[in-house]
C-alpha cells in the first residue's frame, strides 16, 4: 500500500510457516543469480561494541527475484547467561521501483532458516548422495535448522551425532529430534565423537575472534563434507588444510574478514559455492574427496528469503501495516 510498510513479528514470521523446501529453493535461486553476476552485495561492514559480539548492516540486491534490501544483524555470545537470544535483528525490504521501505521483519527466523539451506545447498553439490551420518557440533537454533534443511535435500541420513558445550542442551536437542525426524541421535560427549564418523559435519557454535578450535586433522572421514557456520572456530588449520576442496559461499566477504584479522589459517579457495551450482566448476567428483563449504551467510539470502515471507503475509492477512 502507497505510504505504508507491512511490519512483521517474529511470530509473525513464524506464522507465515514459509517450508524449508521454499526457503531452499530460494537461495538456490539466489546462489545461481550470484554465480552469473547479476547481484549487488557488498562485503558486510560491521561495528564490535563487545569483545566477540558483531552487528552488521547486510545490503543486497537480487534484479531477477524481485529483492532488495538490508538485514541489521547482532551476534552476541555472552547473550545466553541473560536468557537472550546469540543473533537478532532486523530485514528491511525497498520496493526496487521506488526505493520504499515495503516491508520491516524480524530476522530471527529468516537468519536460521537461511543459514541452514545455503548449509544443505552446499552439501547437495558437495556432499557424498549416499551420506547417513549427519554430524552437529552446537545444539541450539542453528543445530535445530541445519538438521531439517540437510534432512531435506540428503534424503538416505539414518543417525546423528550432536556435541554441545552445555550437556543439558544437547541432550534436550537429541530428544527433539529423534522425535521430530525419527532419525538416531547419539551425544558425544566431547568434539571427536561427533565428527568421526560422520559424513557430514556441521559445526554452529559462536564466532569468535580469536578461537581455541578443537577439530583436528584425521577427524574428518574420507569422503566426508563440512560446513563451518561459525568461521573457523571449531577448525584447526591443520584440519582445513586436509580439505580436498576448500570452498565459501562468497570469495571478497571471505578476504575482507582476512583483512581484519579472521581467517588466518585456511588454505587456497577451490570456488565459490555459486561457481559450483551454475557448473561453472565442479563440485565433489570423488568418493574419496573431503570438501568443505566454510558458509560466511550472506544478505542475497536474506532478501529472497524475506521477500517470500512479505509475500505470504500479505496473502494470509499477517502482520500490522504502519504508516511512513
Amino acid at each position: 500500500m502507497p505510504g505504508e510498510l507491512l511490519y512483521l513479528s517474529f511470530a509473525d514470521v513464524t506464522e507465515v510457516a514459509l517450508p524449508i523446501a521454499e526457503v531452499i529453493e530460494a537461495v538456490e535461486s539466489a546462489f545461481r543469480e550470484k554465480g552469473e553476476g547479476r547481484t549487488e552485495m557488498p562485503p558486510k561492514p560491521g561495528i564490535h561494541p563487545v569483545q566477540d559480539a558483531f552487528i552488521h548492516a547486510m545490503p543486497a540486491y537480487v534484479s531477477a527475484l524481485g529483492a532488495a534490501g538490508m538485514k541489521w544483524v547482532s551476534g552476541y555470545p555472552g547473550n545466553r547467561e541473560r536468557g537472550l537470544p546469540y543473533i537478532s535483528g532486523l530485514i528491511i525490504l525497498n520496493d526496487i521501483d521506488s526505493g520504499l521501505p515495503m516491508c520491516v521483519m524480524d530476522a530471527a527466523w529468516v537468519t536460521a532458516k537461511r543459514t541452514a539451506a545455503a548449509t544443505a545447498i552446499a552439501a547437495k553439490f558437495l556432499a557424498s548422495a549416499e551420506s547417513k551420518v549427519f554430524g552437529i557440533l552446537g545444539c541450539g537454533v542453528q543445530g535445530r535448522a541445519n538438521l531439517e534443511a540437510v534432512n531435506e535435500v540428503i534424503s538416505g541420513l539414518e543417525e546423528v551425532r550432536a556435541y554441545d558445550v552445555d550437556a543439558e542442551a544437547a541432550s534436550s536437542y537429541a530428544d527433539d529430534m529423534e522425535r521430530t525426524y525419527g532419525l538416531e541421535v547419539q551425544v558425544a560427549s566431547e568434539p571427536r565423537g561427533a565428527v568421526e564418523g560422520s559424513d557430514i559435519v556441521v559445526t554452529a557454535g559462536p564466532i569468535l575472534k580469536d578461537p581455541q578450535p578443537a577439530i583436528d586433522a584425521g577427524w574428518l572421514k574420507e569422503g566426508g563434507f563440512a560446513c563451518p557456520i561459525d568461521f573457523d572456530s571449531y577448525w584447526m588449520p591443520g584440519a582445513m588444510h586436509a580439505i580436498d576442496k576448500f570452498c565459501t559461499d562468497d570469495i571478497d566477504q571471505l578476504k575482507y574478514y582476512q583483512t581484519v584479522g579472521y581467517f588466518s589459517g585456511i588454505p587456497a579457495v577451490y570456488a565459490d559455492l555459486s561457481e559450483i551450482i551454475i557448473g561453472r566448476k565442479p563440485g565433489r567428483e570423488s568418493a574419496e574427496e573431503r570438501t568443505m563449504s566454510m558458509n560466511l551467510g550472506i544478505a542475497i539470502e536474506d532478501m529472497v528469503t524475506a521477500v517470500r515471507i512479505f509475500e505470504r503475509a500479505k496473502a494470509k492477512n499477517i502482520g500490522t501495516w504502519l504508516s511512513l
